[in-house]
This record gives structure tokens, C-alpha cells and sequence, in this order.
């Protein structure tokens, strides 16, 4: 996408989960704990990958996209499909995402990466100043040739 900013990828961190799993530190069940929310927004949201599950290794997994943001209101919290985050990246300022993969056979679940998306990441448009200009511009030139179309139509 083109406004993903600010990435953080959590892959050393399921190494080192998944390592404490197979020395034993850890058990499976503290492991595959996913809510039915989480499950349900899976199913009905996510998105499959390729993937086989780290544990059960009988499941593709499936990533769910979380969307946190002020602007979106009520809709901070919810999972998106991943054809959605562009049409919203260009709606809204700034709006964060956590993917969280999930295997619906034995629960496993874990938060993959995390970033930024939204049209303050698009270039040449800090906060709105070149592109306001622009529109502002734009908006000045329109202006005037329909004032002048409106007084020969007046005639």
C-alpha cells in the first residue's frame, strides 16, 4: 500500500514464543488461546495465506487487520479485509493496524506486524499545505469561468 508507514514486524518475537514452546517453558494452551471473537472475525474477515500453523501444521493460517484510529469513531476495533484498507487510507488522516494470525483447527494466534496507514503518509502533503494550495488554487481558477459562465447565461 501506499501510504504503509511506521512498520514493526513481530517475527523474532513468535520465534522466540514458538522456541520457549518446544523446550517446554511454555505449554500449547497458554499458546493457542484465541478468543471466538477473534476466531469469528477470522472466518468472516481475514485473509488466508499459505501458511501452515507453527503447531498443528494441519491448518493454513488466516491474517486478521484490526483498525485503531481517533477518526474512525465506532469503527475503532474492528477487523477489515484487506480490500478495504486502501478505500479508508485515503478517507481518513491516520489510522494504525495490527494483522494477527490466526489457525482456526488449534487456535494458535499471535500478532504478526503492525503499521500506520492513511493519507498523511502520502508525499508532498505535510498536514495539508501543498495539498490545500493546490486545491485552493484550482478551486480560484474554476471559480472564475463559472462566474462567467453564469452572467452569459444571464444575458
Amino acid at each position: 500500500m501506499r501510504t504503509q508507514r511506521q512498520v514493526v514486524d513481530y517475527s523474532l518475537r513468535k520465534r522466540a514464543v514458538l522456541r520457549e514452546l518446544l523446550a517446554g517453558r511454555v505449554g500449547t494452551y497458554d499458546v493457542c488461546d484465541a478468543s471466538p471473537y477473534l476466531k469469528n472475525a477470522a472466518r468472516f474477515h481475514g485473509e488466508p495465506t499459505d501458511e501452515r500453523c507453527p503447531i498443528c501444521r494441519s491448518e493454513n493460517l488466516t491474517h486478521v487487520h484490526y483498525i485503531y484510529g481517533d477518526e474512525l469513531k465506532q469503527s475503532a476495533g474492528q477487523a477489515r479485509t484487506l480490500a478495504e484498507l486502501p478505500v479508508l487510507a485515503m478517507t481518513v488522516r491516520e489510522f494504525q493496524v495490527f494483522v494477527v494470525e490466526v489457525c482456526l483447527g488449534c487456535d494458535w494466534n499471535h500478532l504478526v506486524e503492525q503499521y500506520l496507514l492513511g493519507r498523511d503518509g502520502l508525499a508532498g502533503s505535510p498536514e495539508g499545505g501543498q495539498e490545500q494550495d493546490a486545491v485552493g488554487g484550482a478551486a480560484a481558477s474554476g471559480n472564475g469561468a463559472g462566474s462567467r459562465r453564469r452572467r452569459e447565461a444571464q444575458r
